[in-house]
């Protein structure tokens, strides 16, 4: 069973587990999937937000005291129509995985997230399987328009 912690601001960081830390583990953990750290950072700096329509969460589970996962929430300034809150990432130590842990993330940020939750996820991502499992449905097709790129 994993010890995980709810990490509102960076006040609750320690020496154990730093802001950077954090953000090494998610950067290493997730590996073709991830983002730039100076990316993980910045979701979480939304996540701790006070501002109007801003904030979230991140969770940090350990099993025997070692850090073998991280989630990050953040809340989308919507309701309804668009979910409530956004899982930007979520990454399990490799040498943890196939024991649950992912579900056991994900389904107690889903219990903490005030409202619905959404994710974006690419179509080979094994963790699309973990995200199914878990009762999330996929109700679009995710499209982009980048400034600049056109055919």
């Amino acid at each position: 069973m994993l010890d995980i912690k709810k990490i509102t601001s960076d006040n609750e960081f320690d020496n154990n587990l730093t802001r950077e830390k954090f953000i090494d583990f998610l950067h290493k953990h997730l590996g073709e999937f991830g983002d730039p750290k100076k990316d993980i950072d910045r979701s979480i700096d939304y996540a701790f937000s006070g501002a109007e329509g801003k904030g979230g969460f991140l969770l940090a589970a350990y099993y025997e005291k070692k850090l073998v996962g991280a989630l990050v929430i953040n809340k989308t300034g919507m309701d309804g129509y668009i979910p409530e809150n956004i899982l930007v990432y979520v990454a399990v130590d490799g040498s943890y995985r196939n024991k649950g842990f992912g579900r056991e993330i994900v389904e107690k940020a889903f219990m903490l997230a005030d409202g619905n939750v959404k994710l974006h996820v690419e179509y080979d991502n094994p963790a699309k399987r973990l995200y199914e499992r878990v009762g999330m449905t996929n109700k679009y097709a995710e499209m982009r328009y980048i400034k600049g790129n056109k055919k």
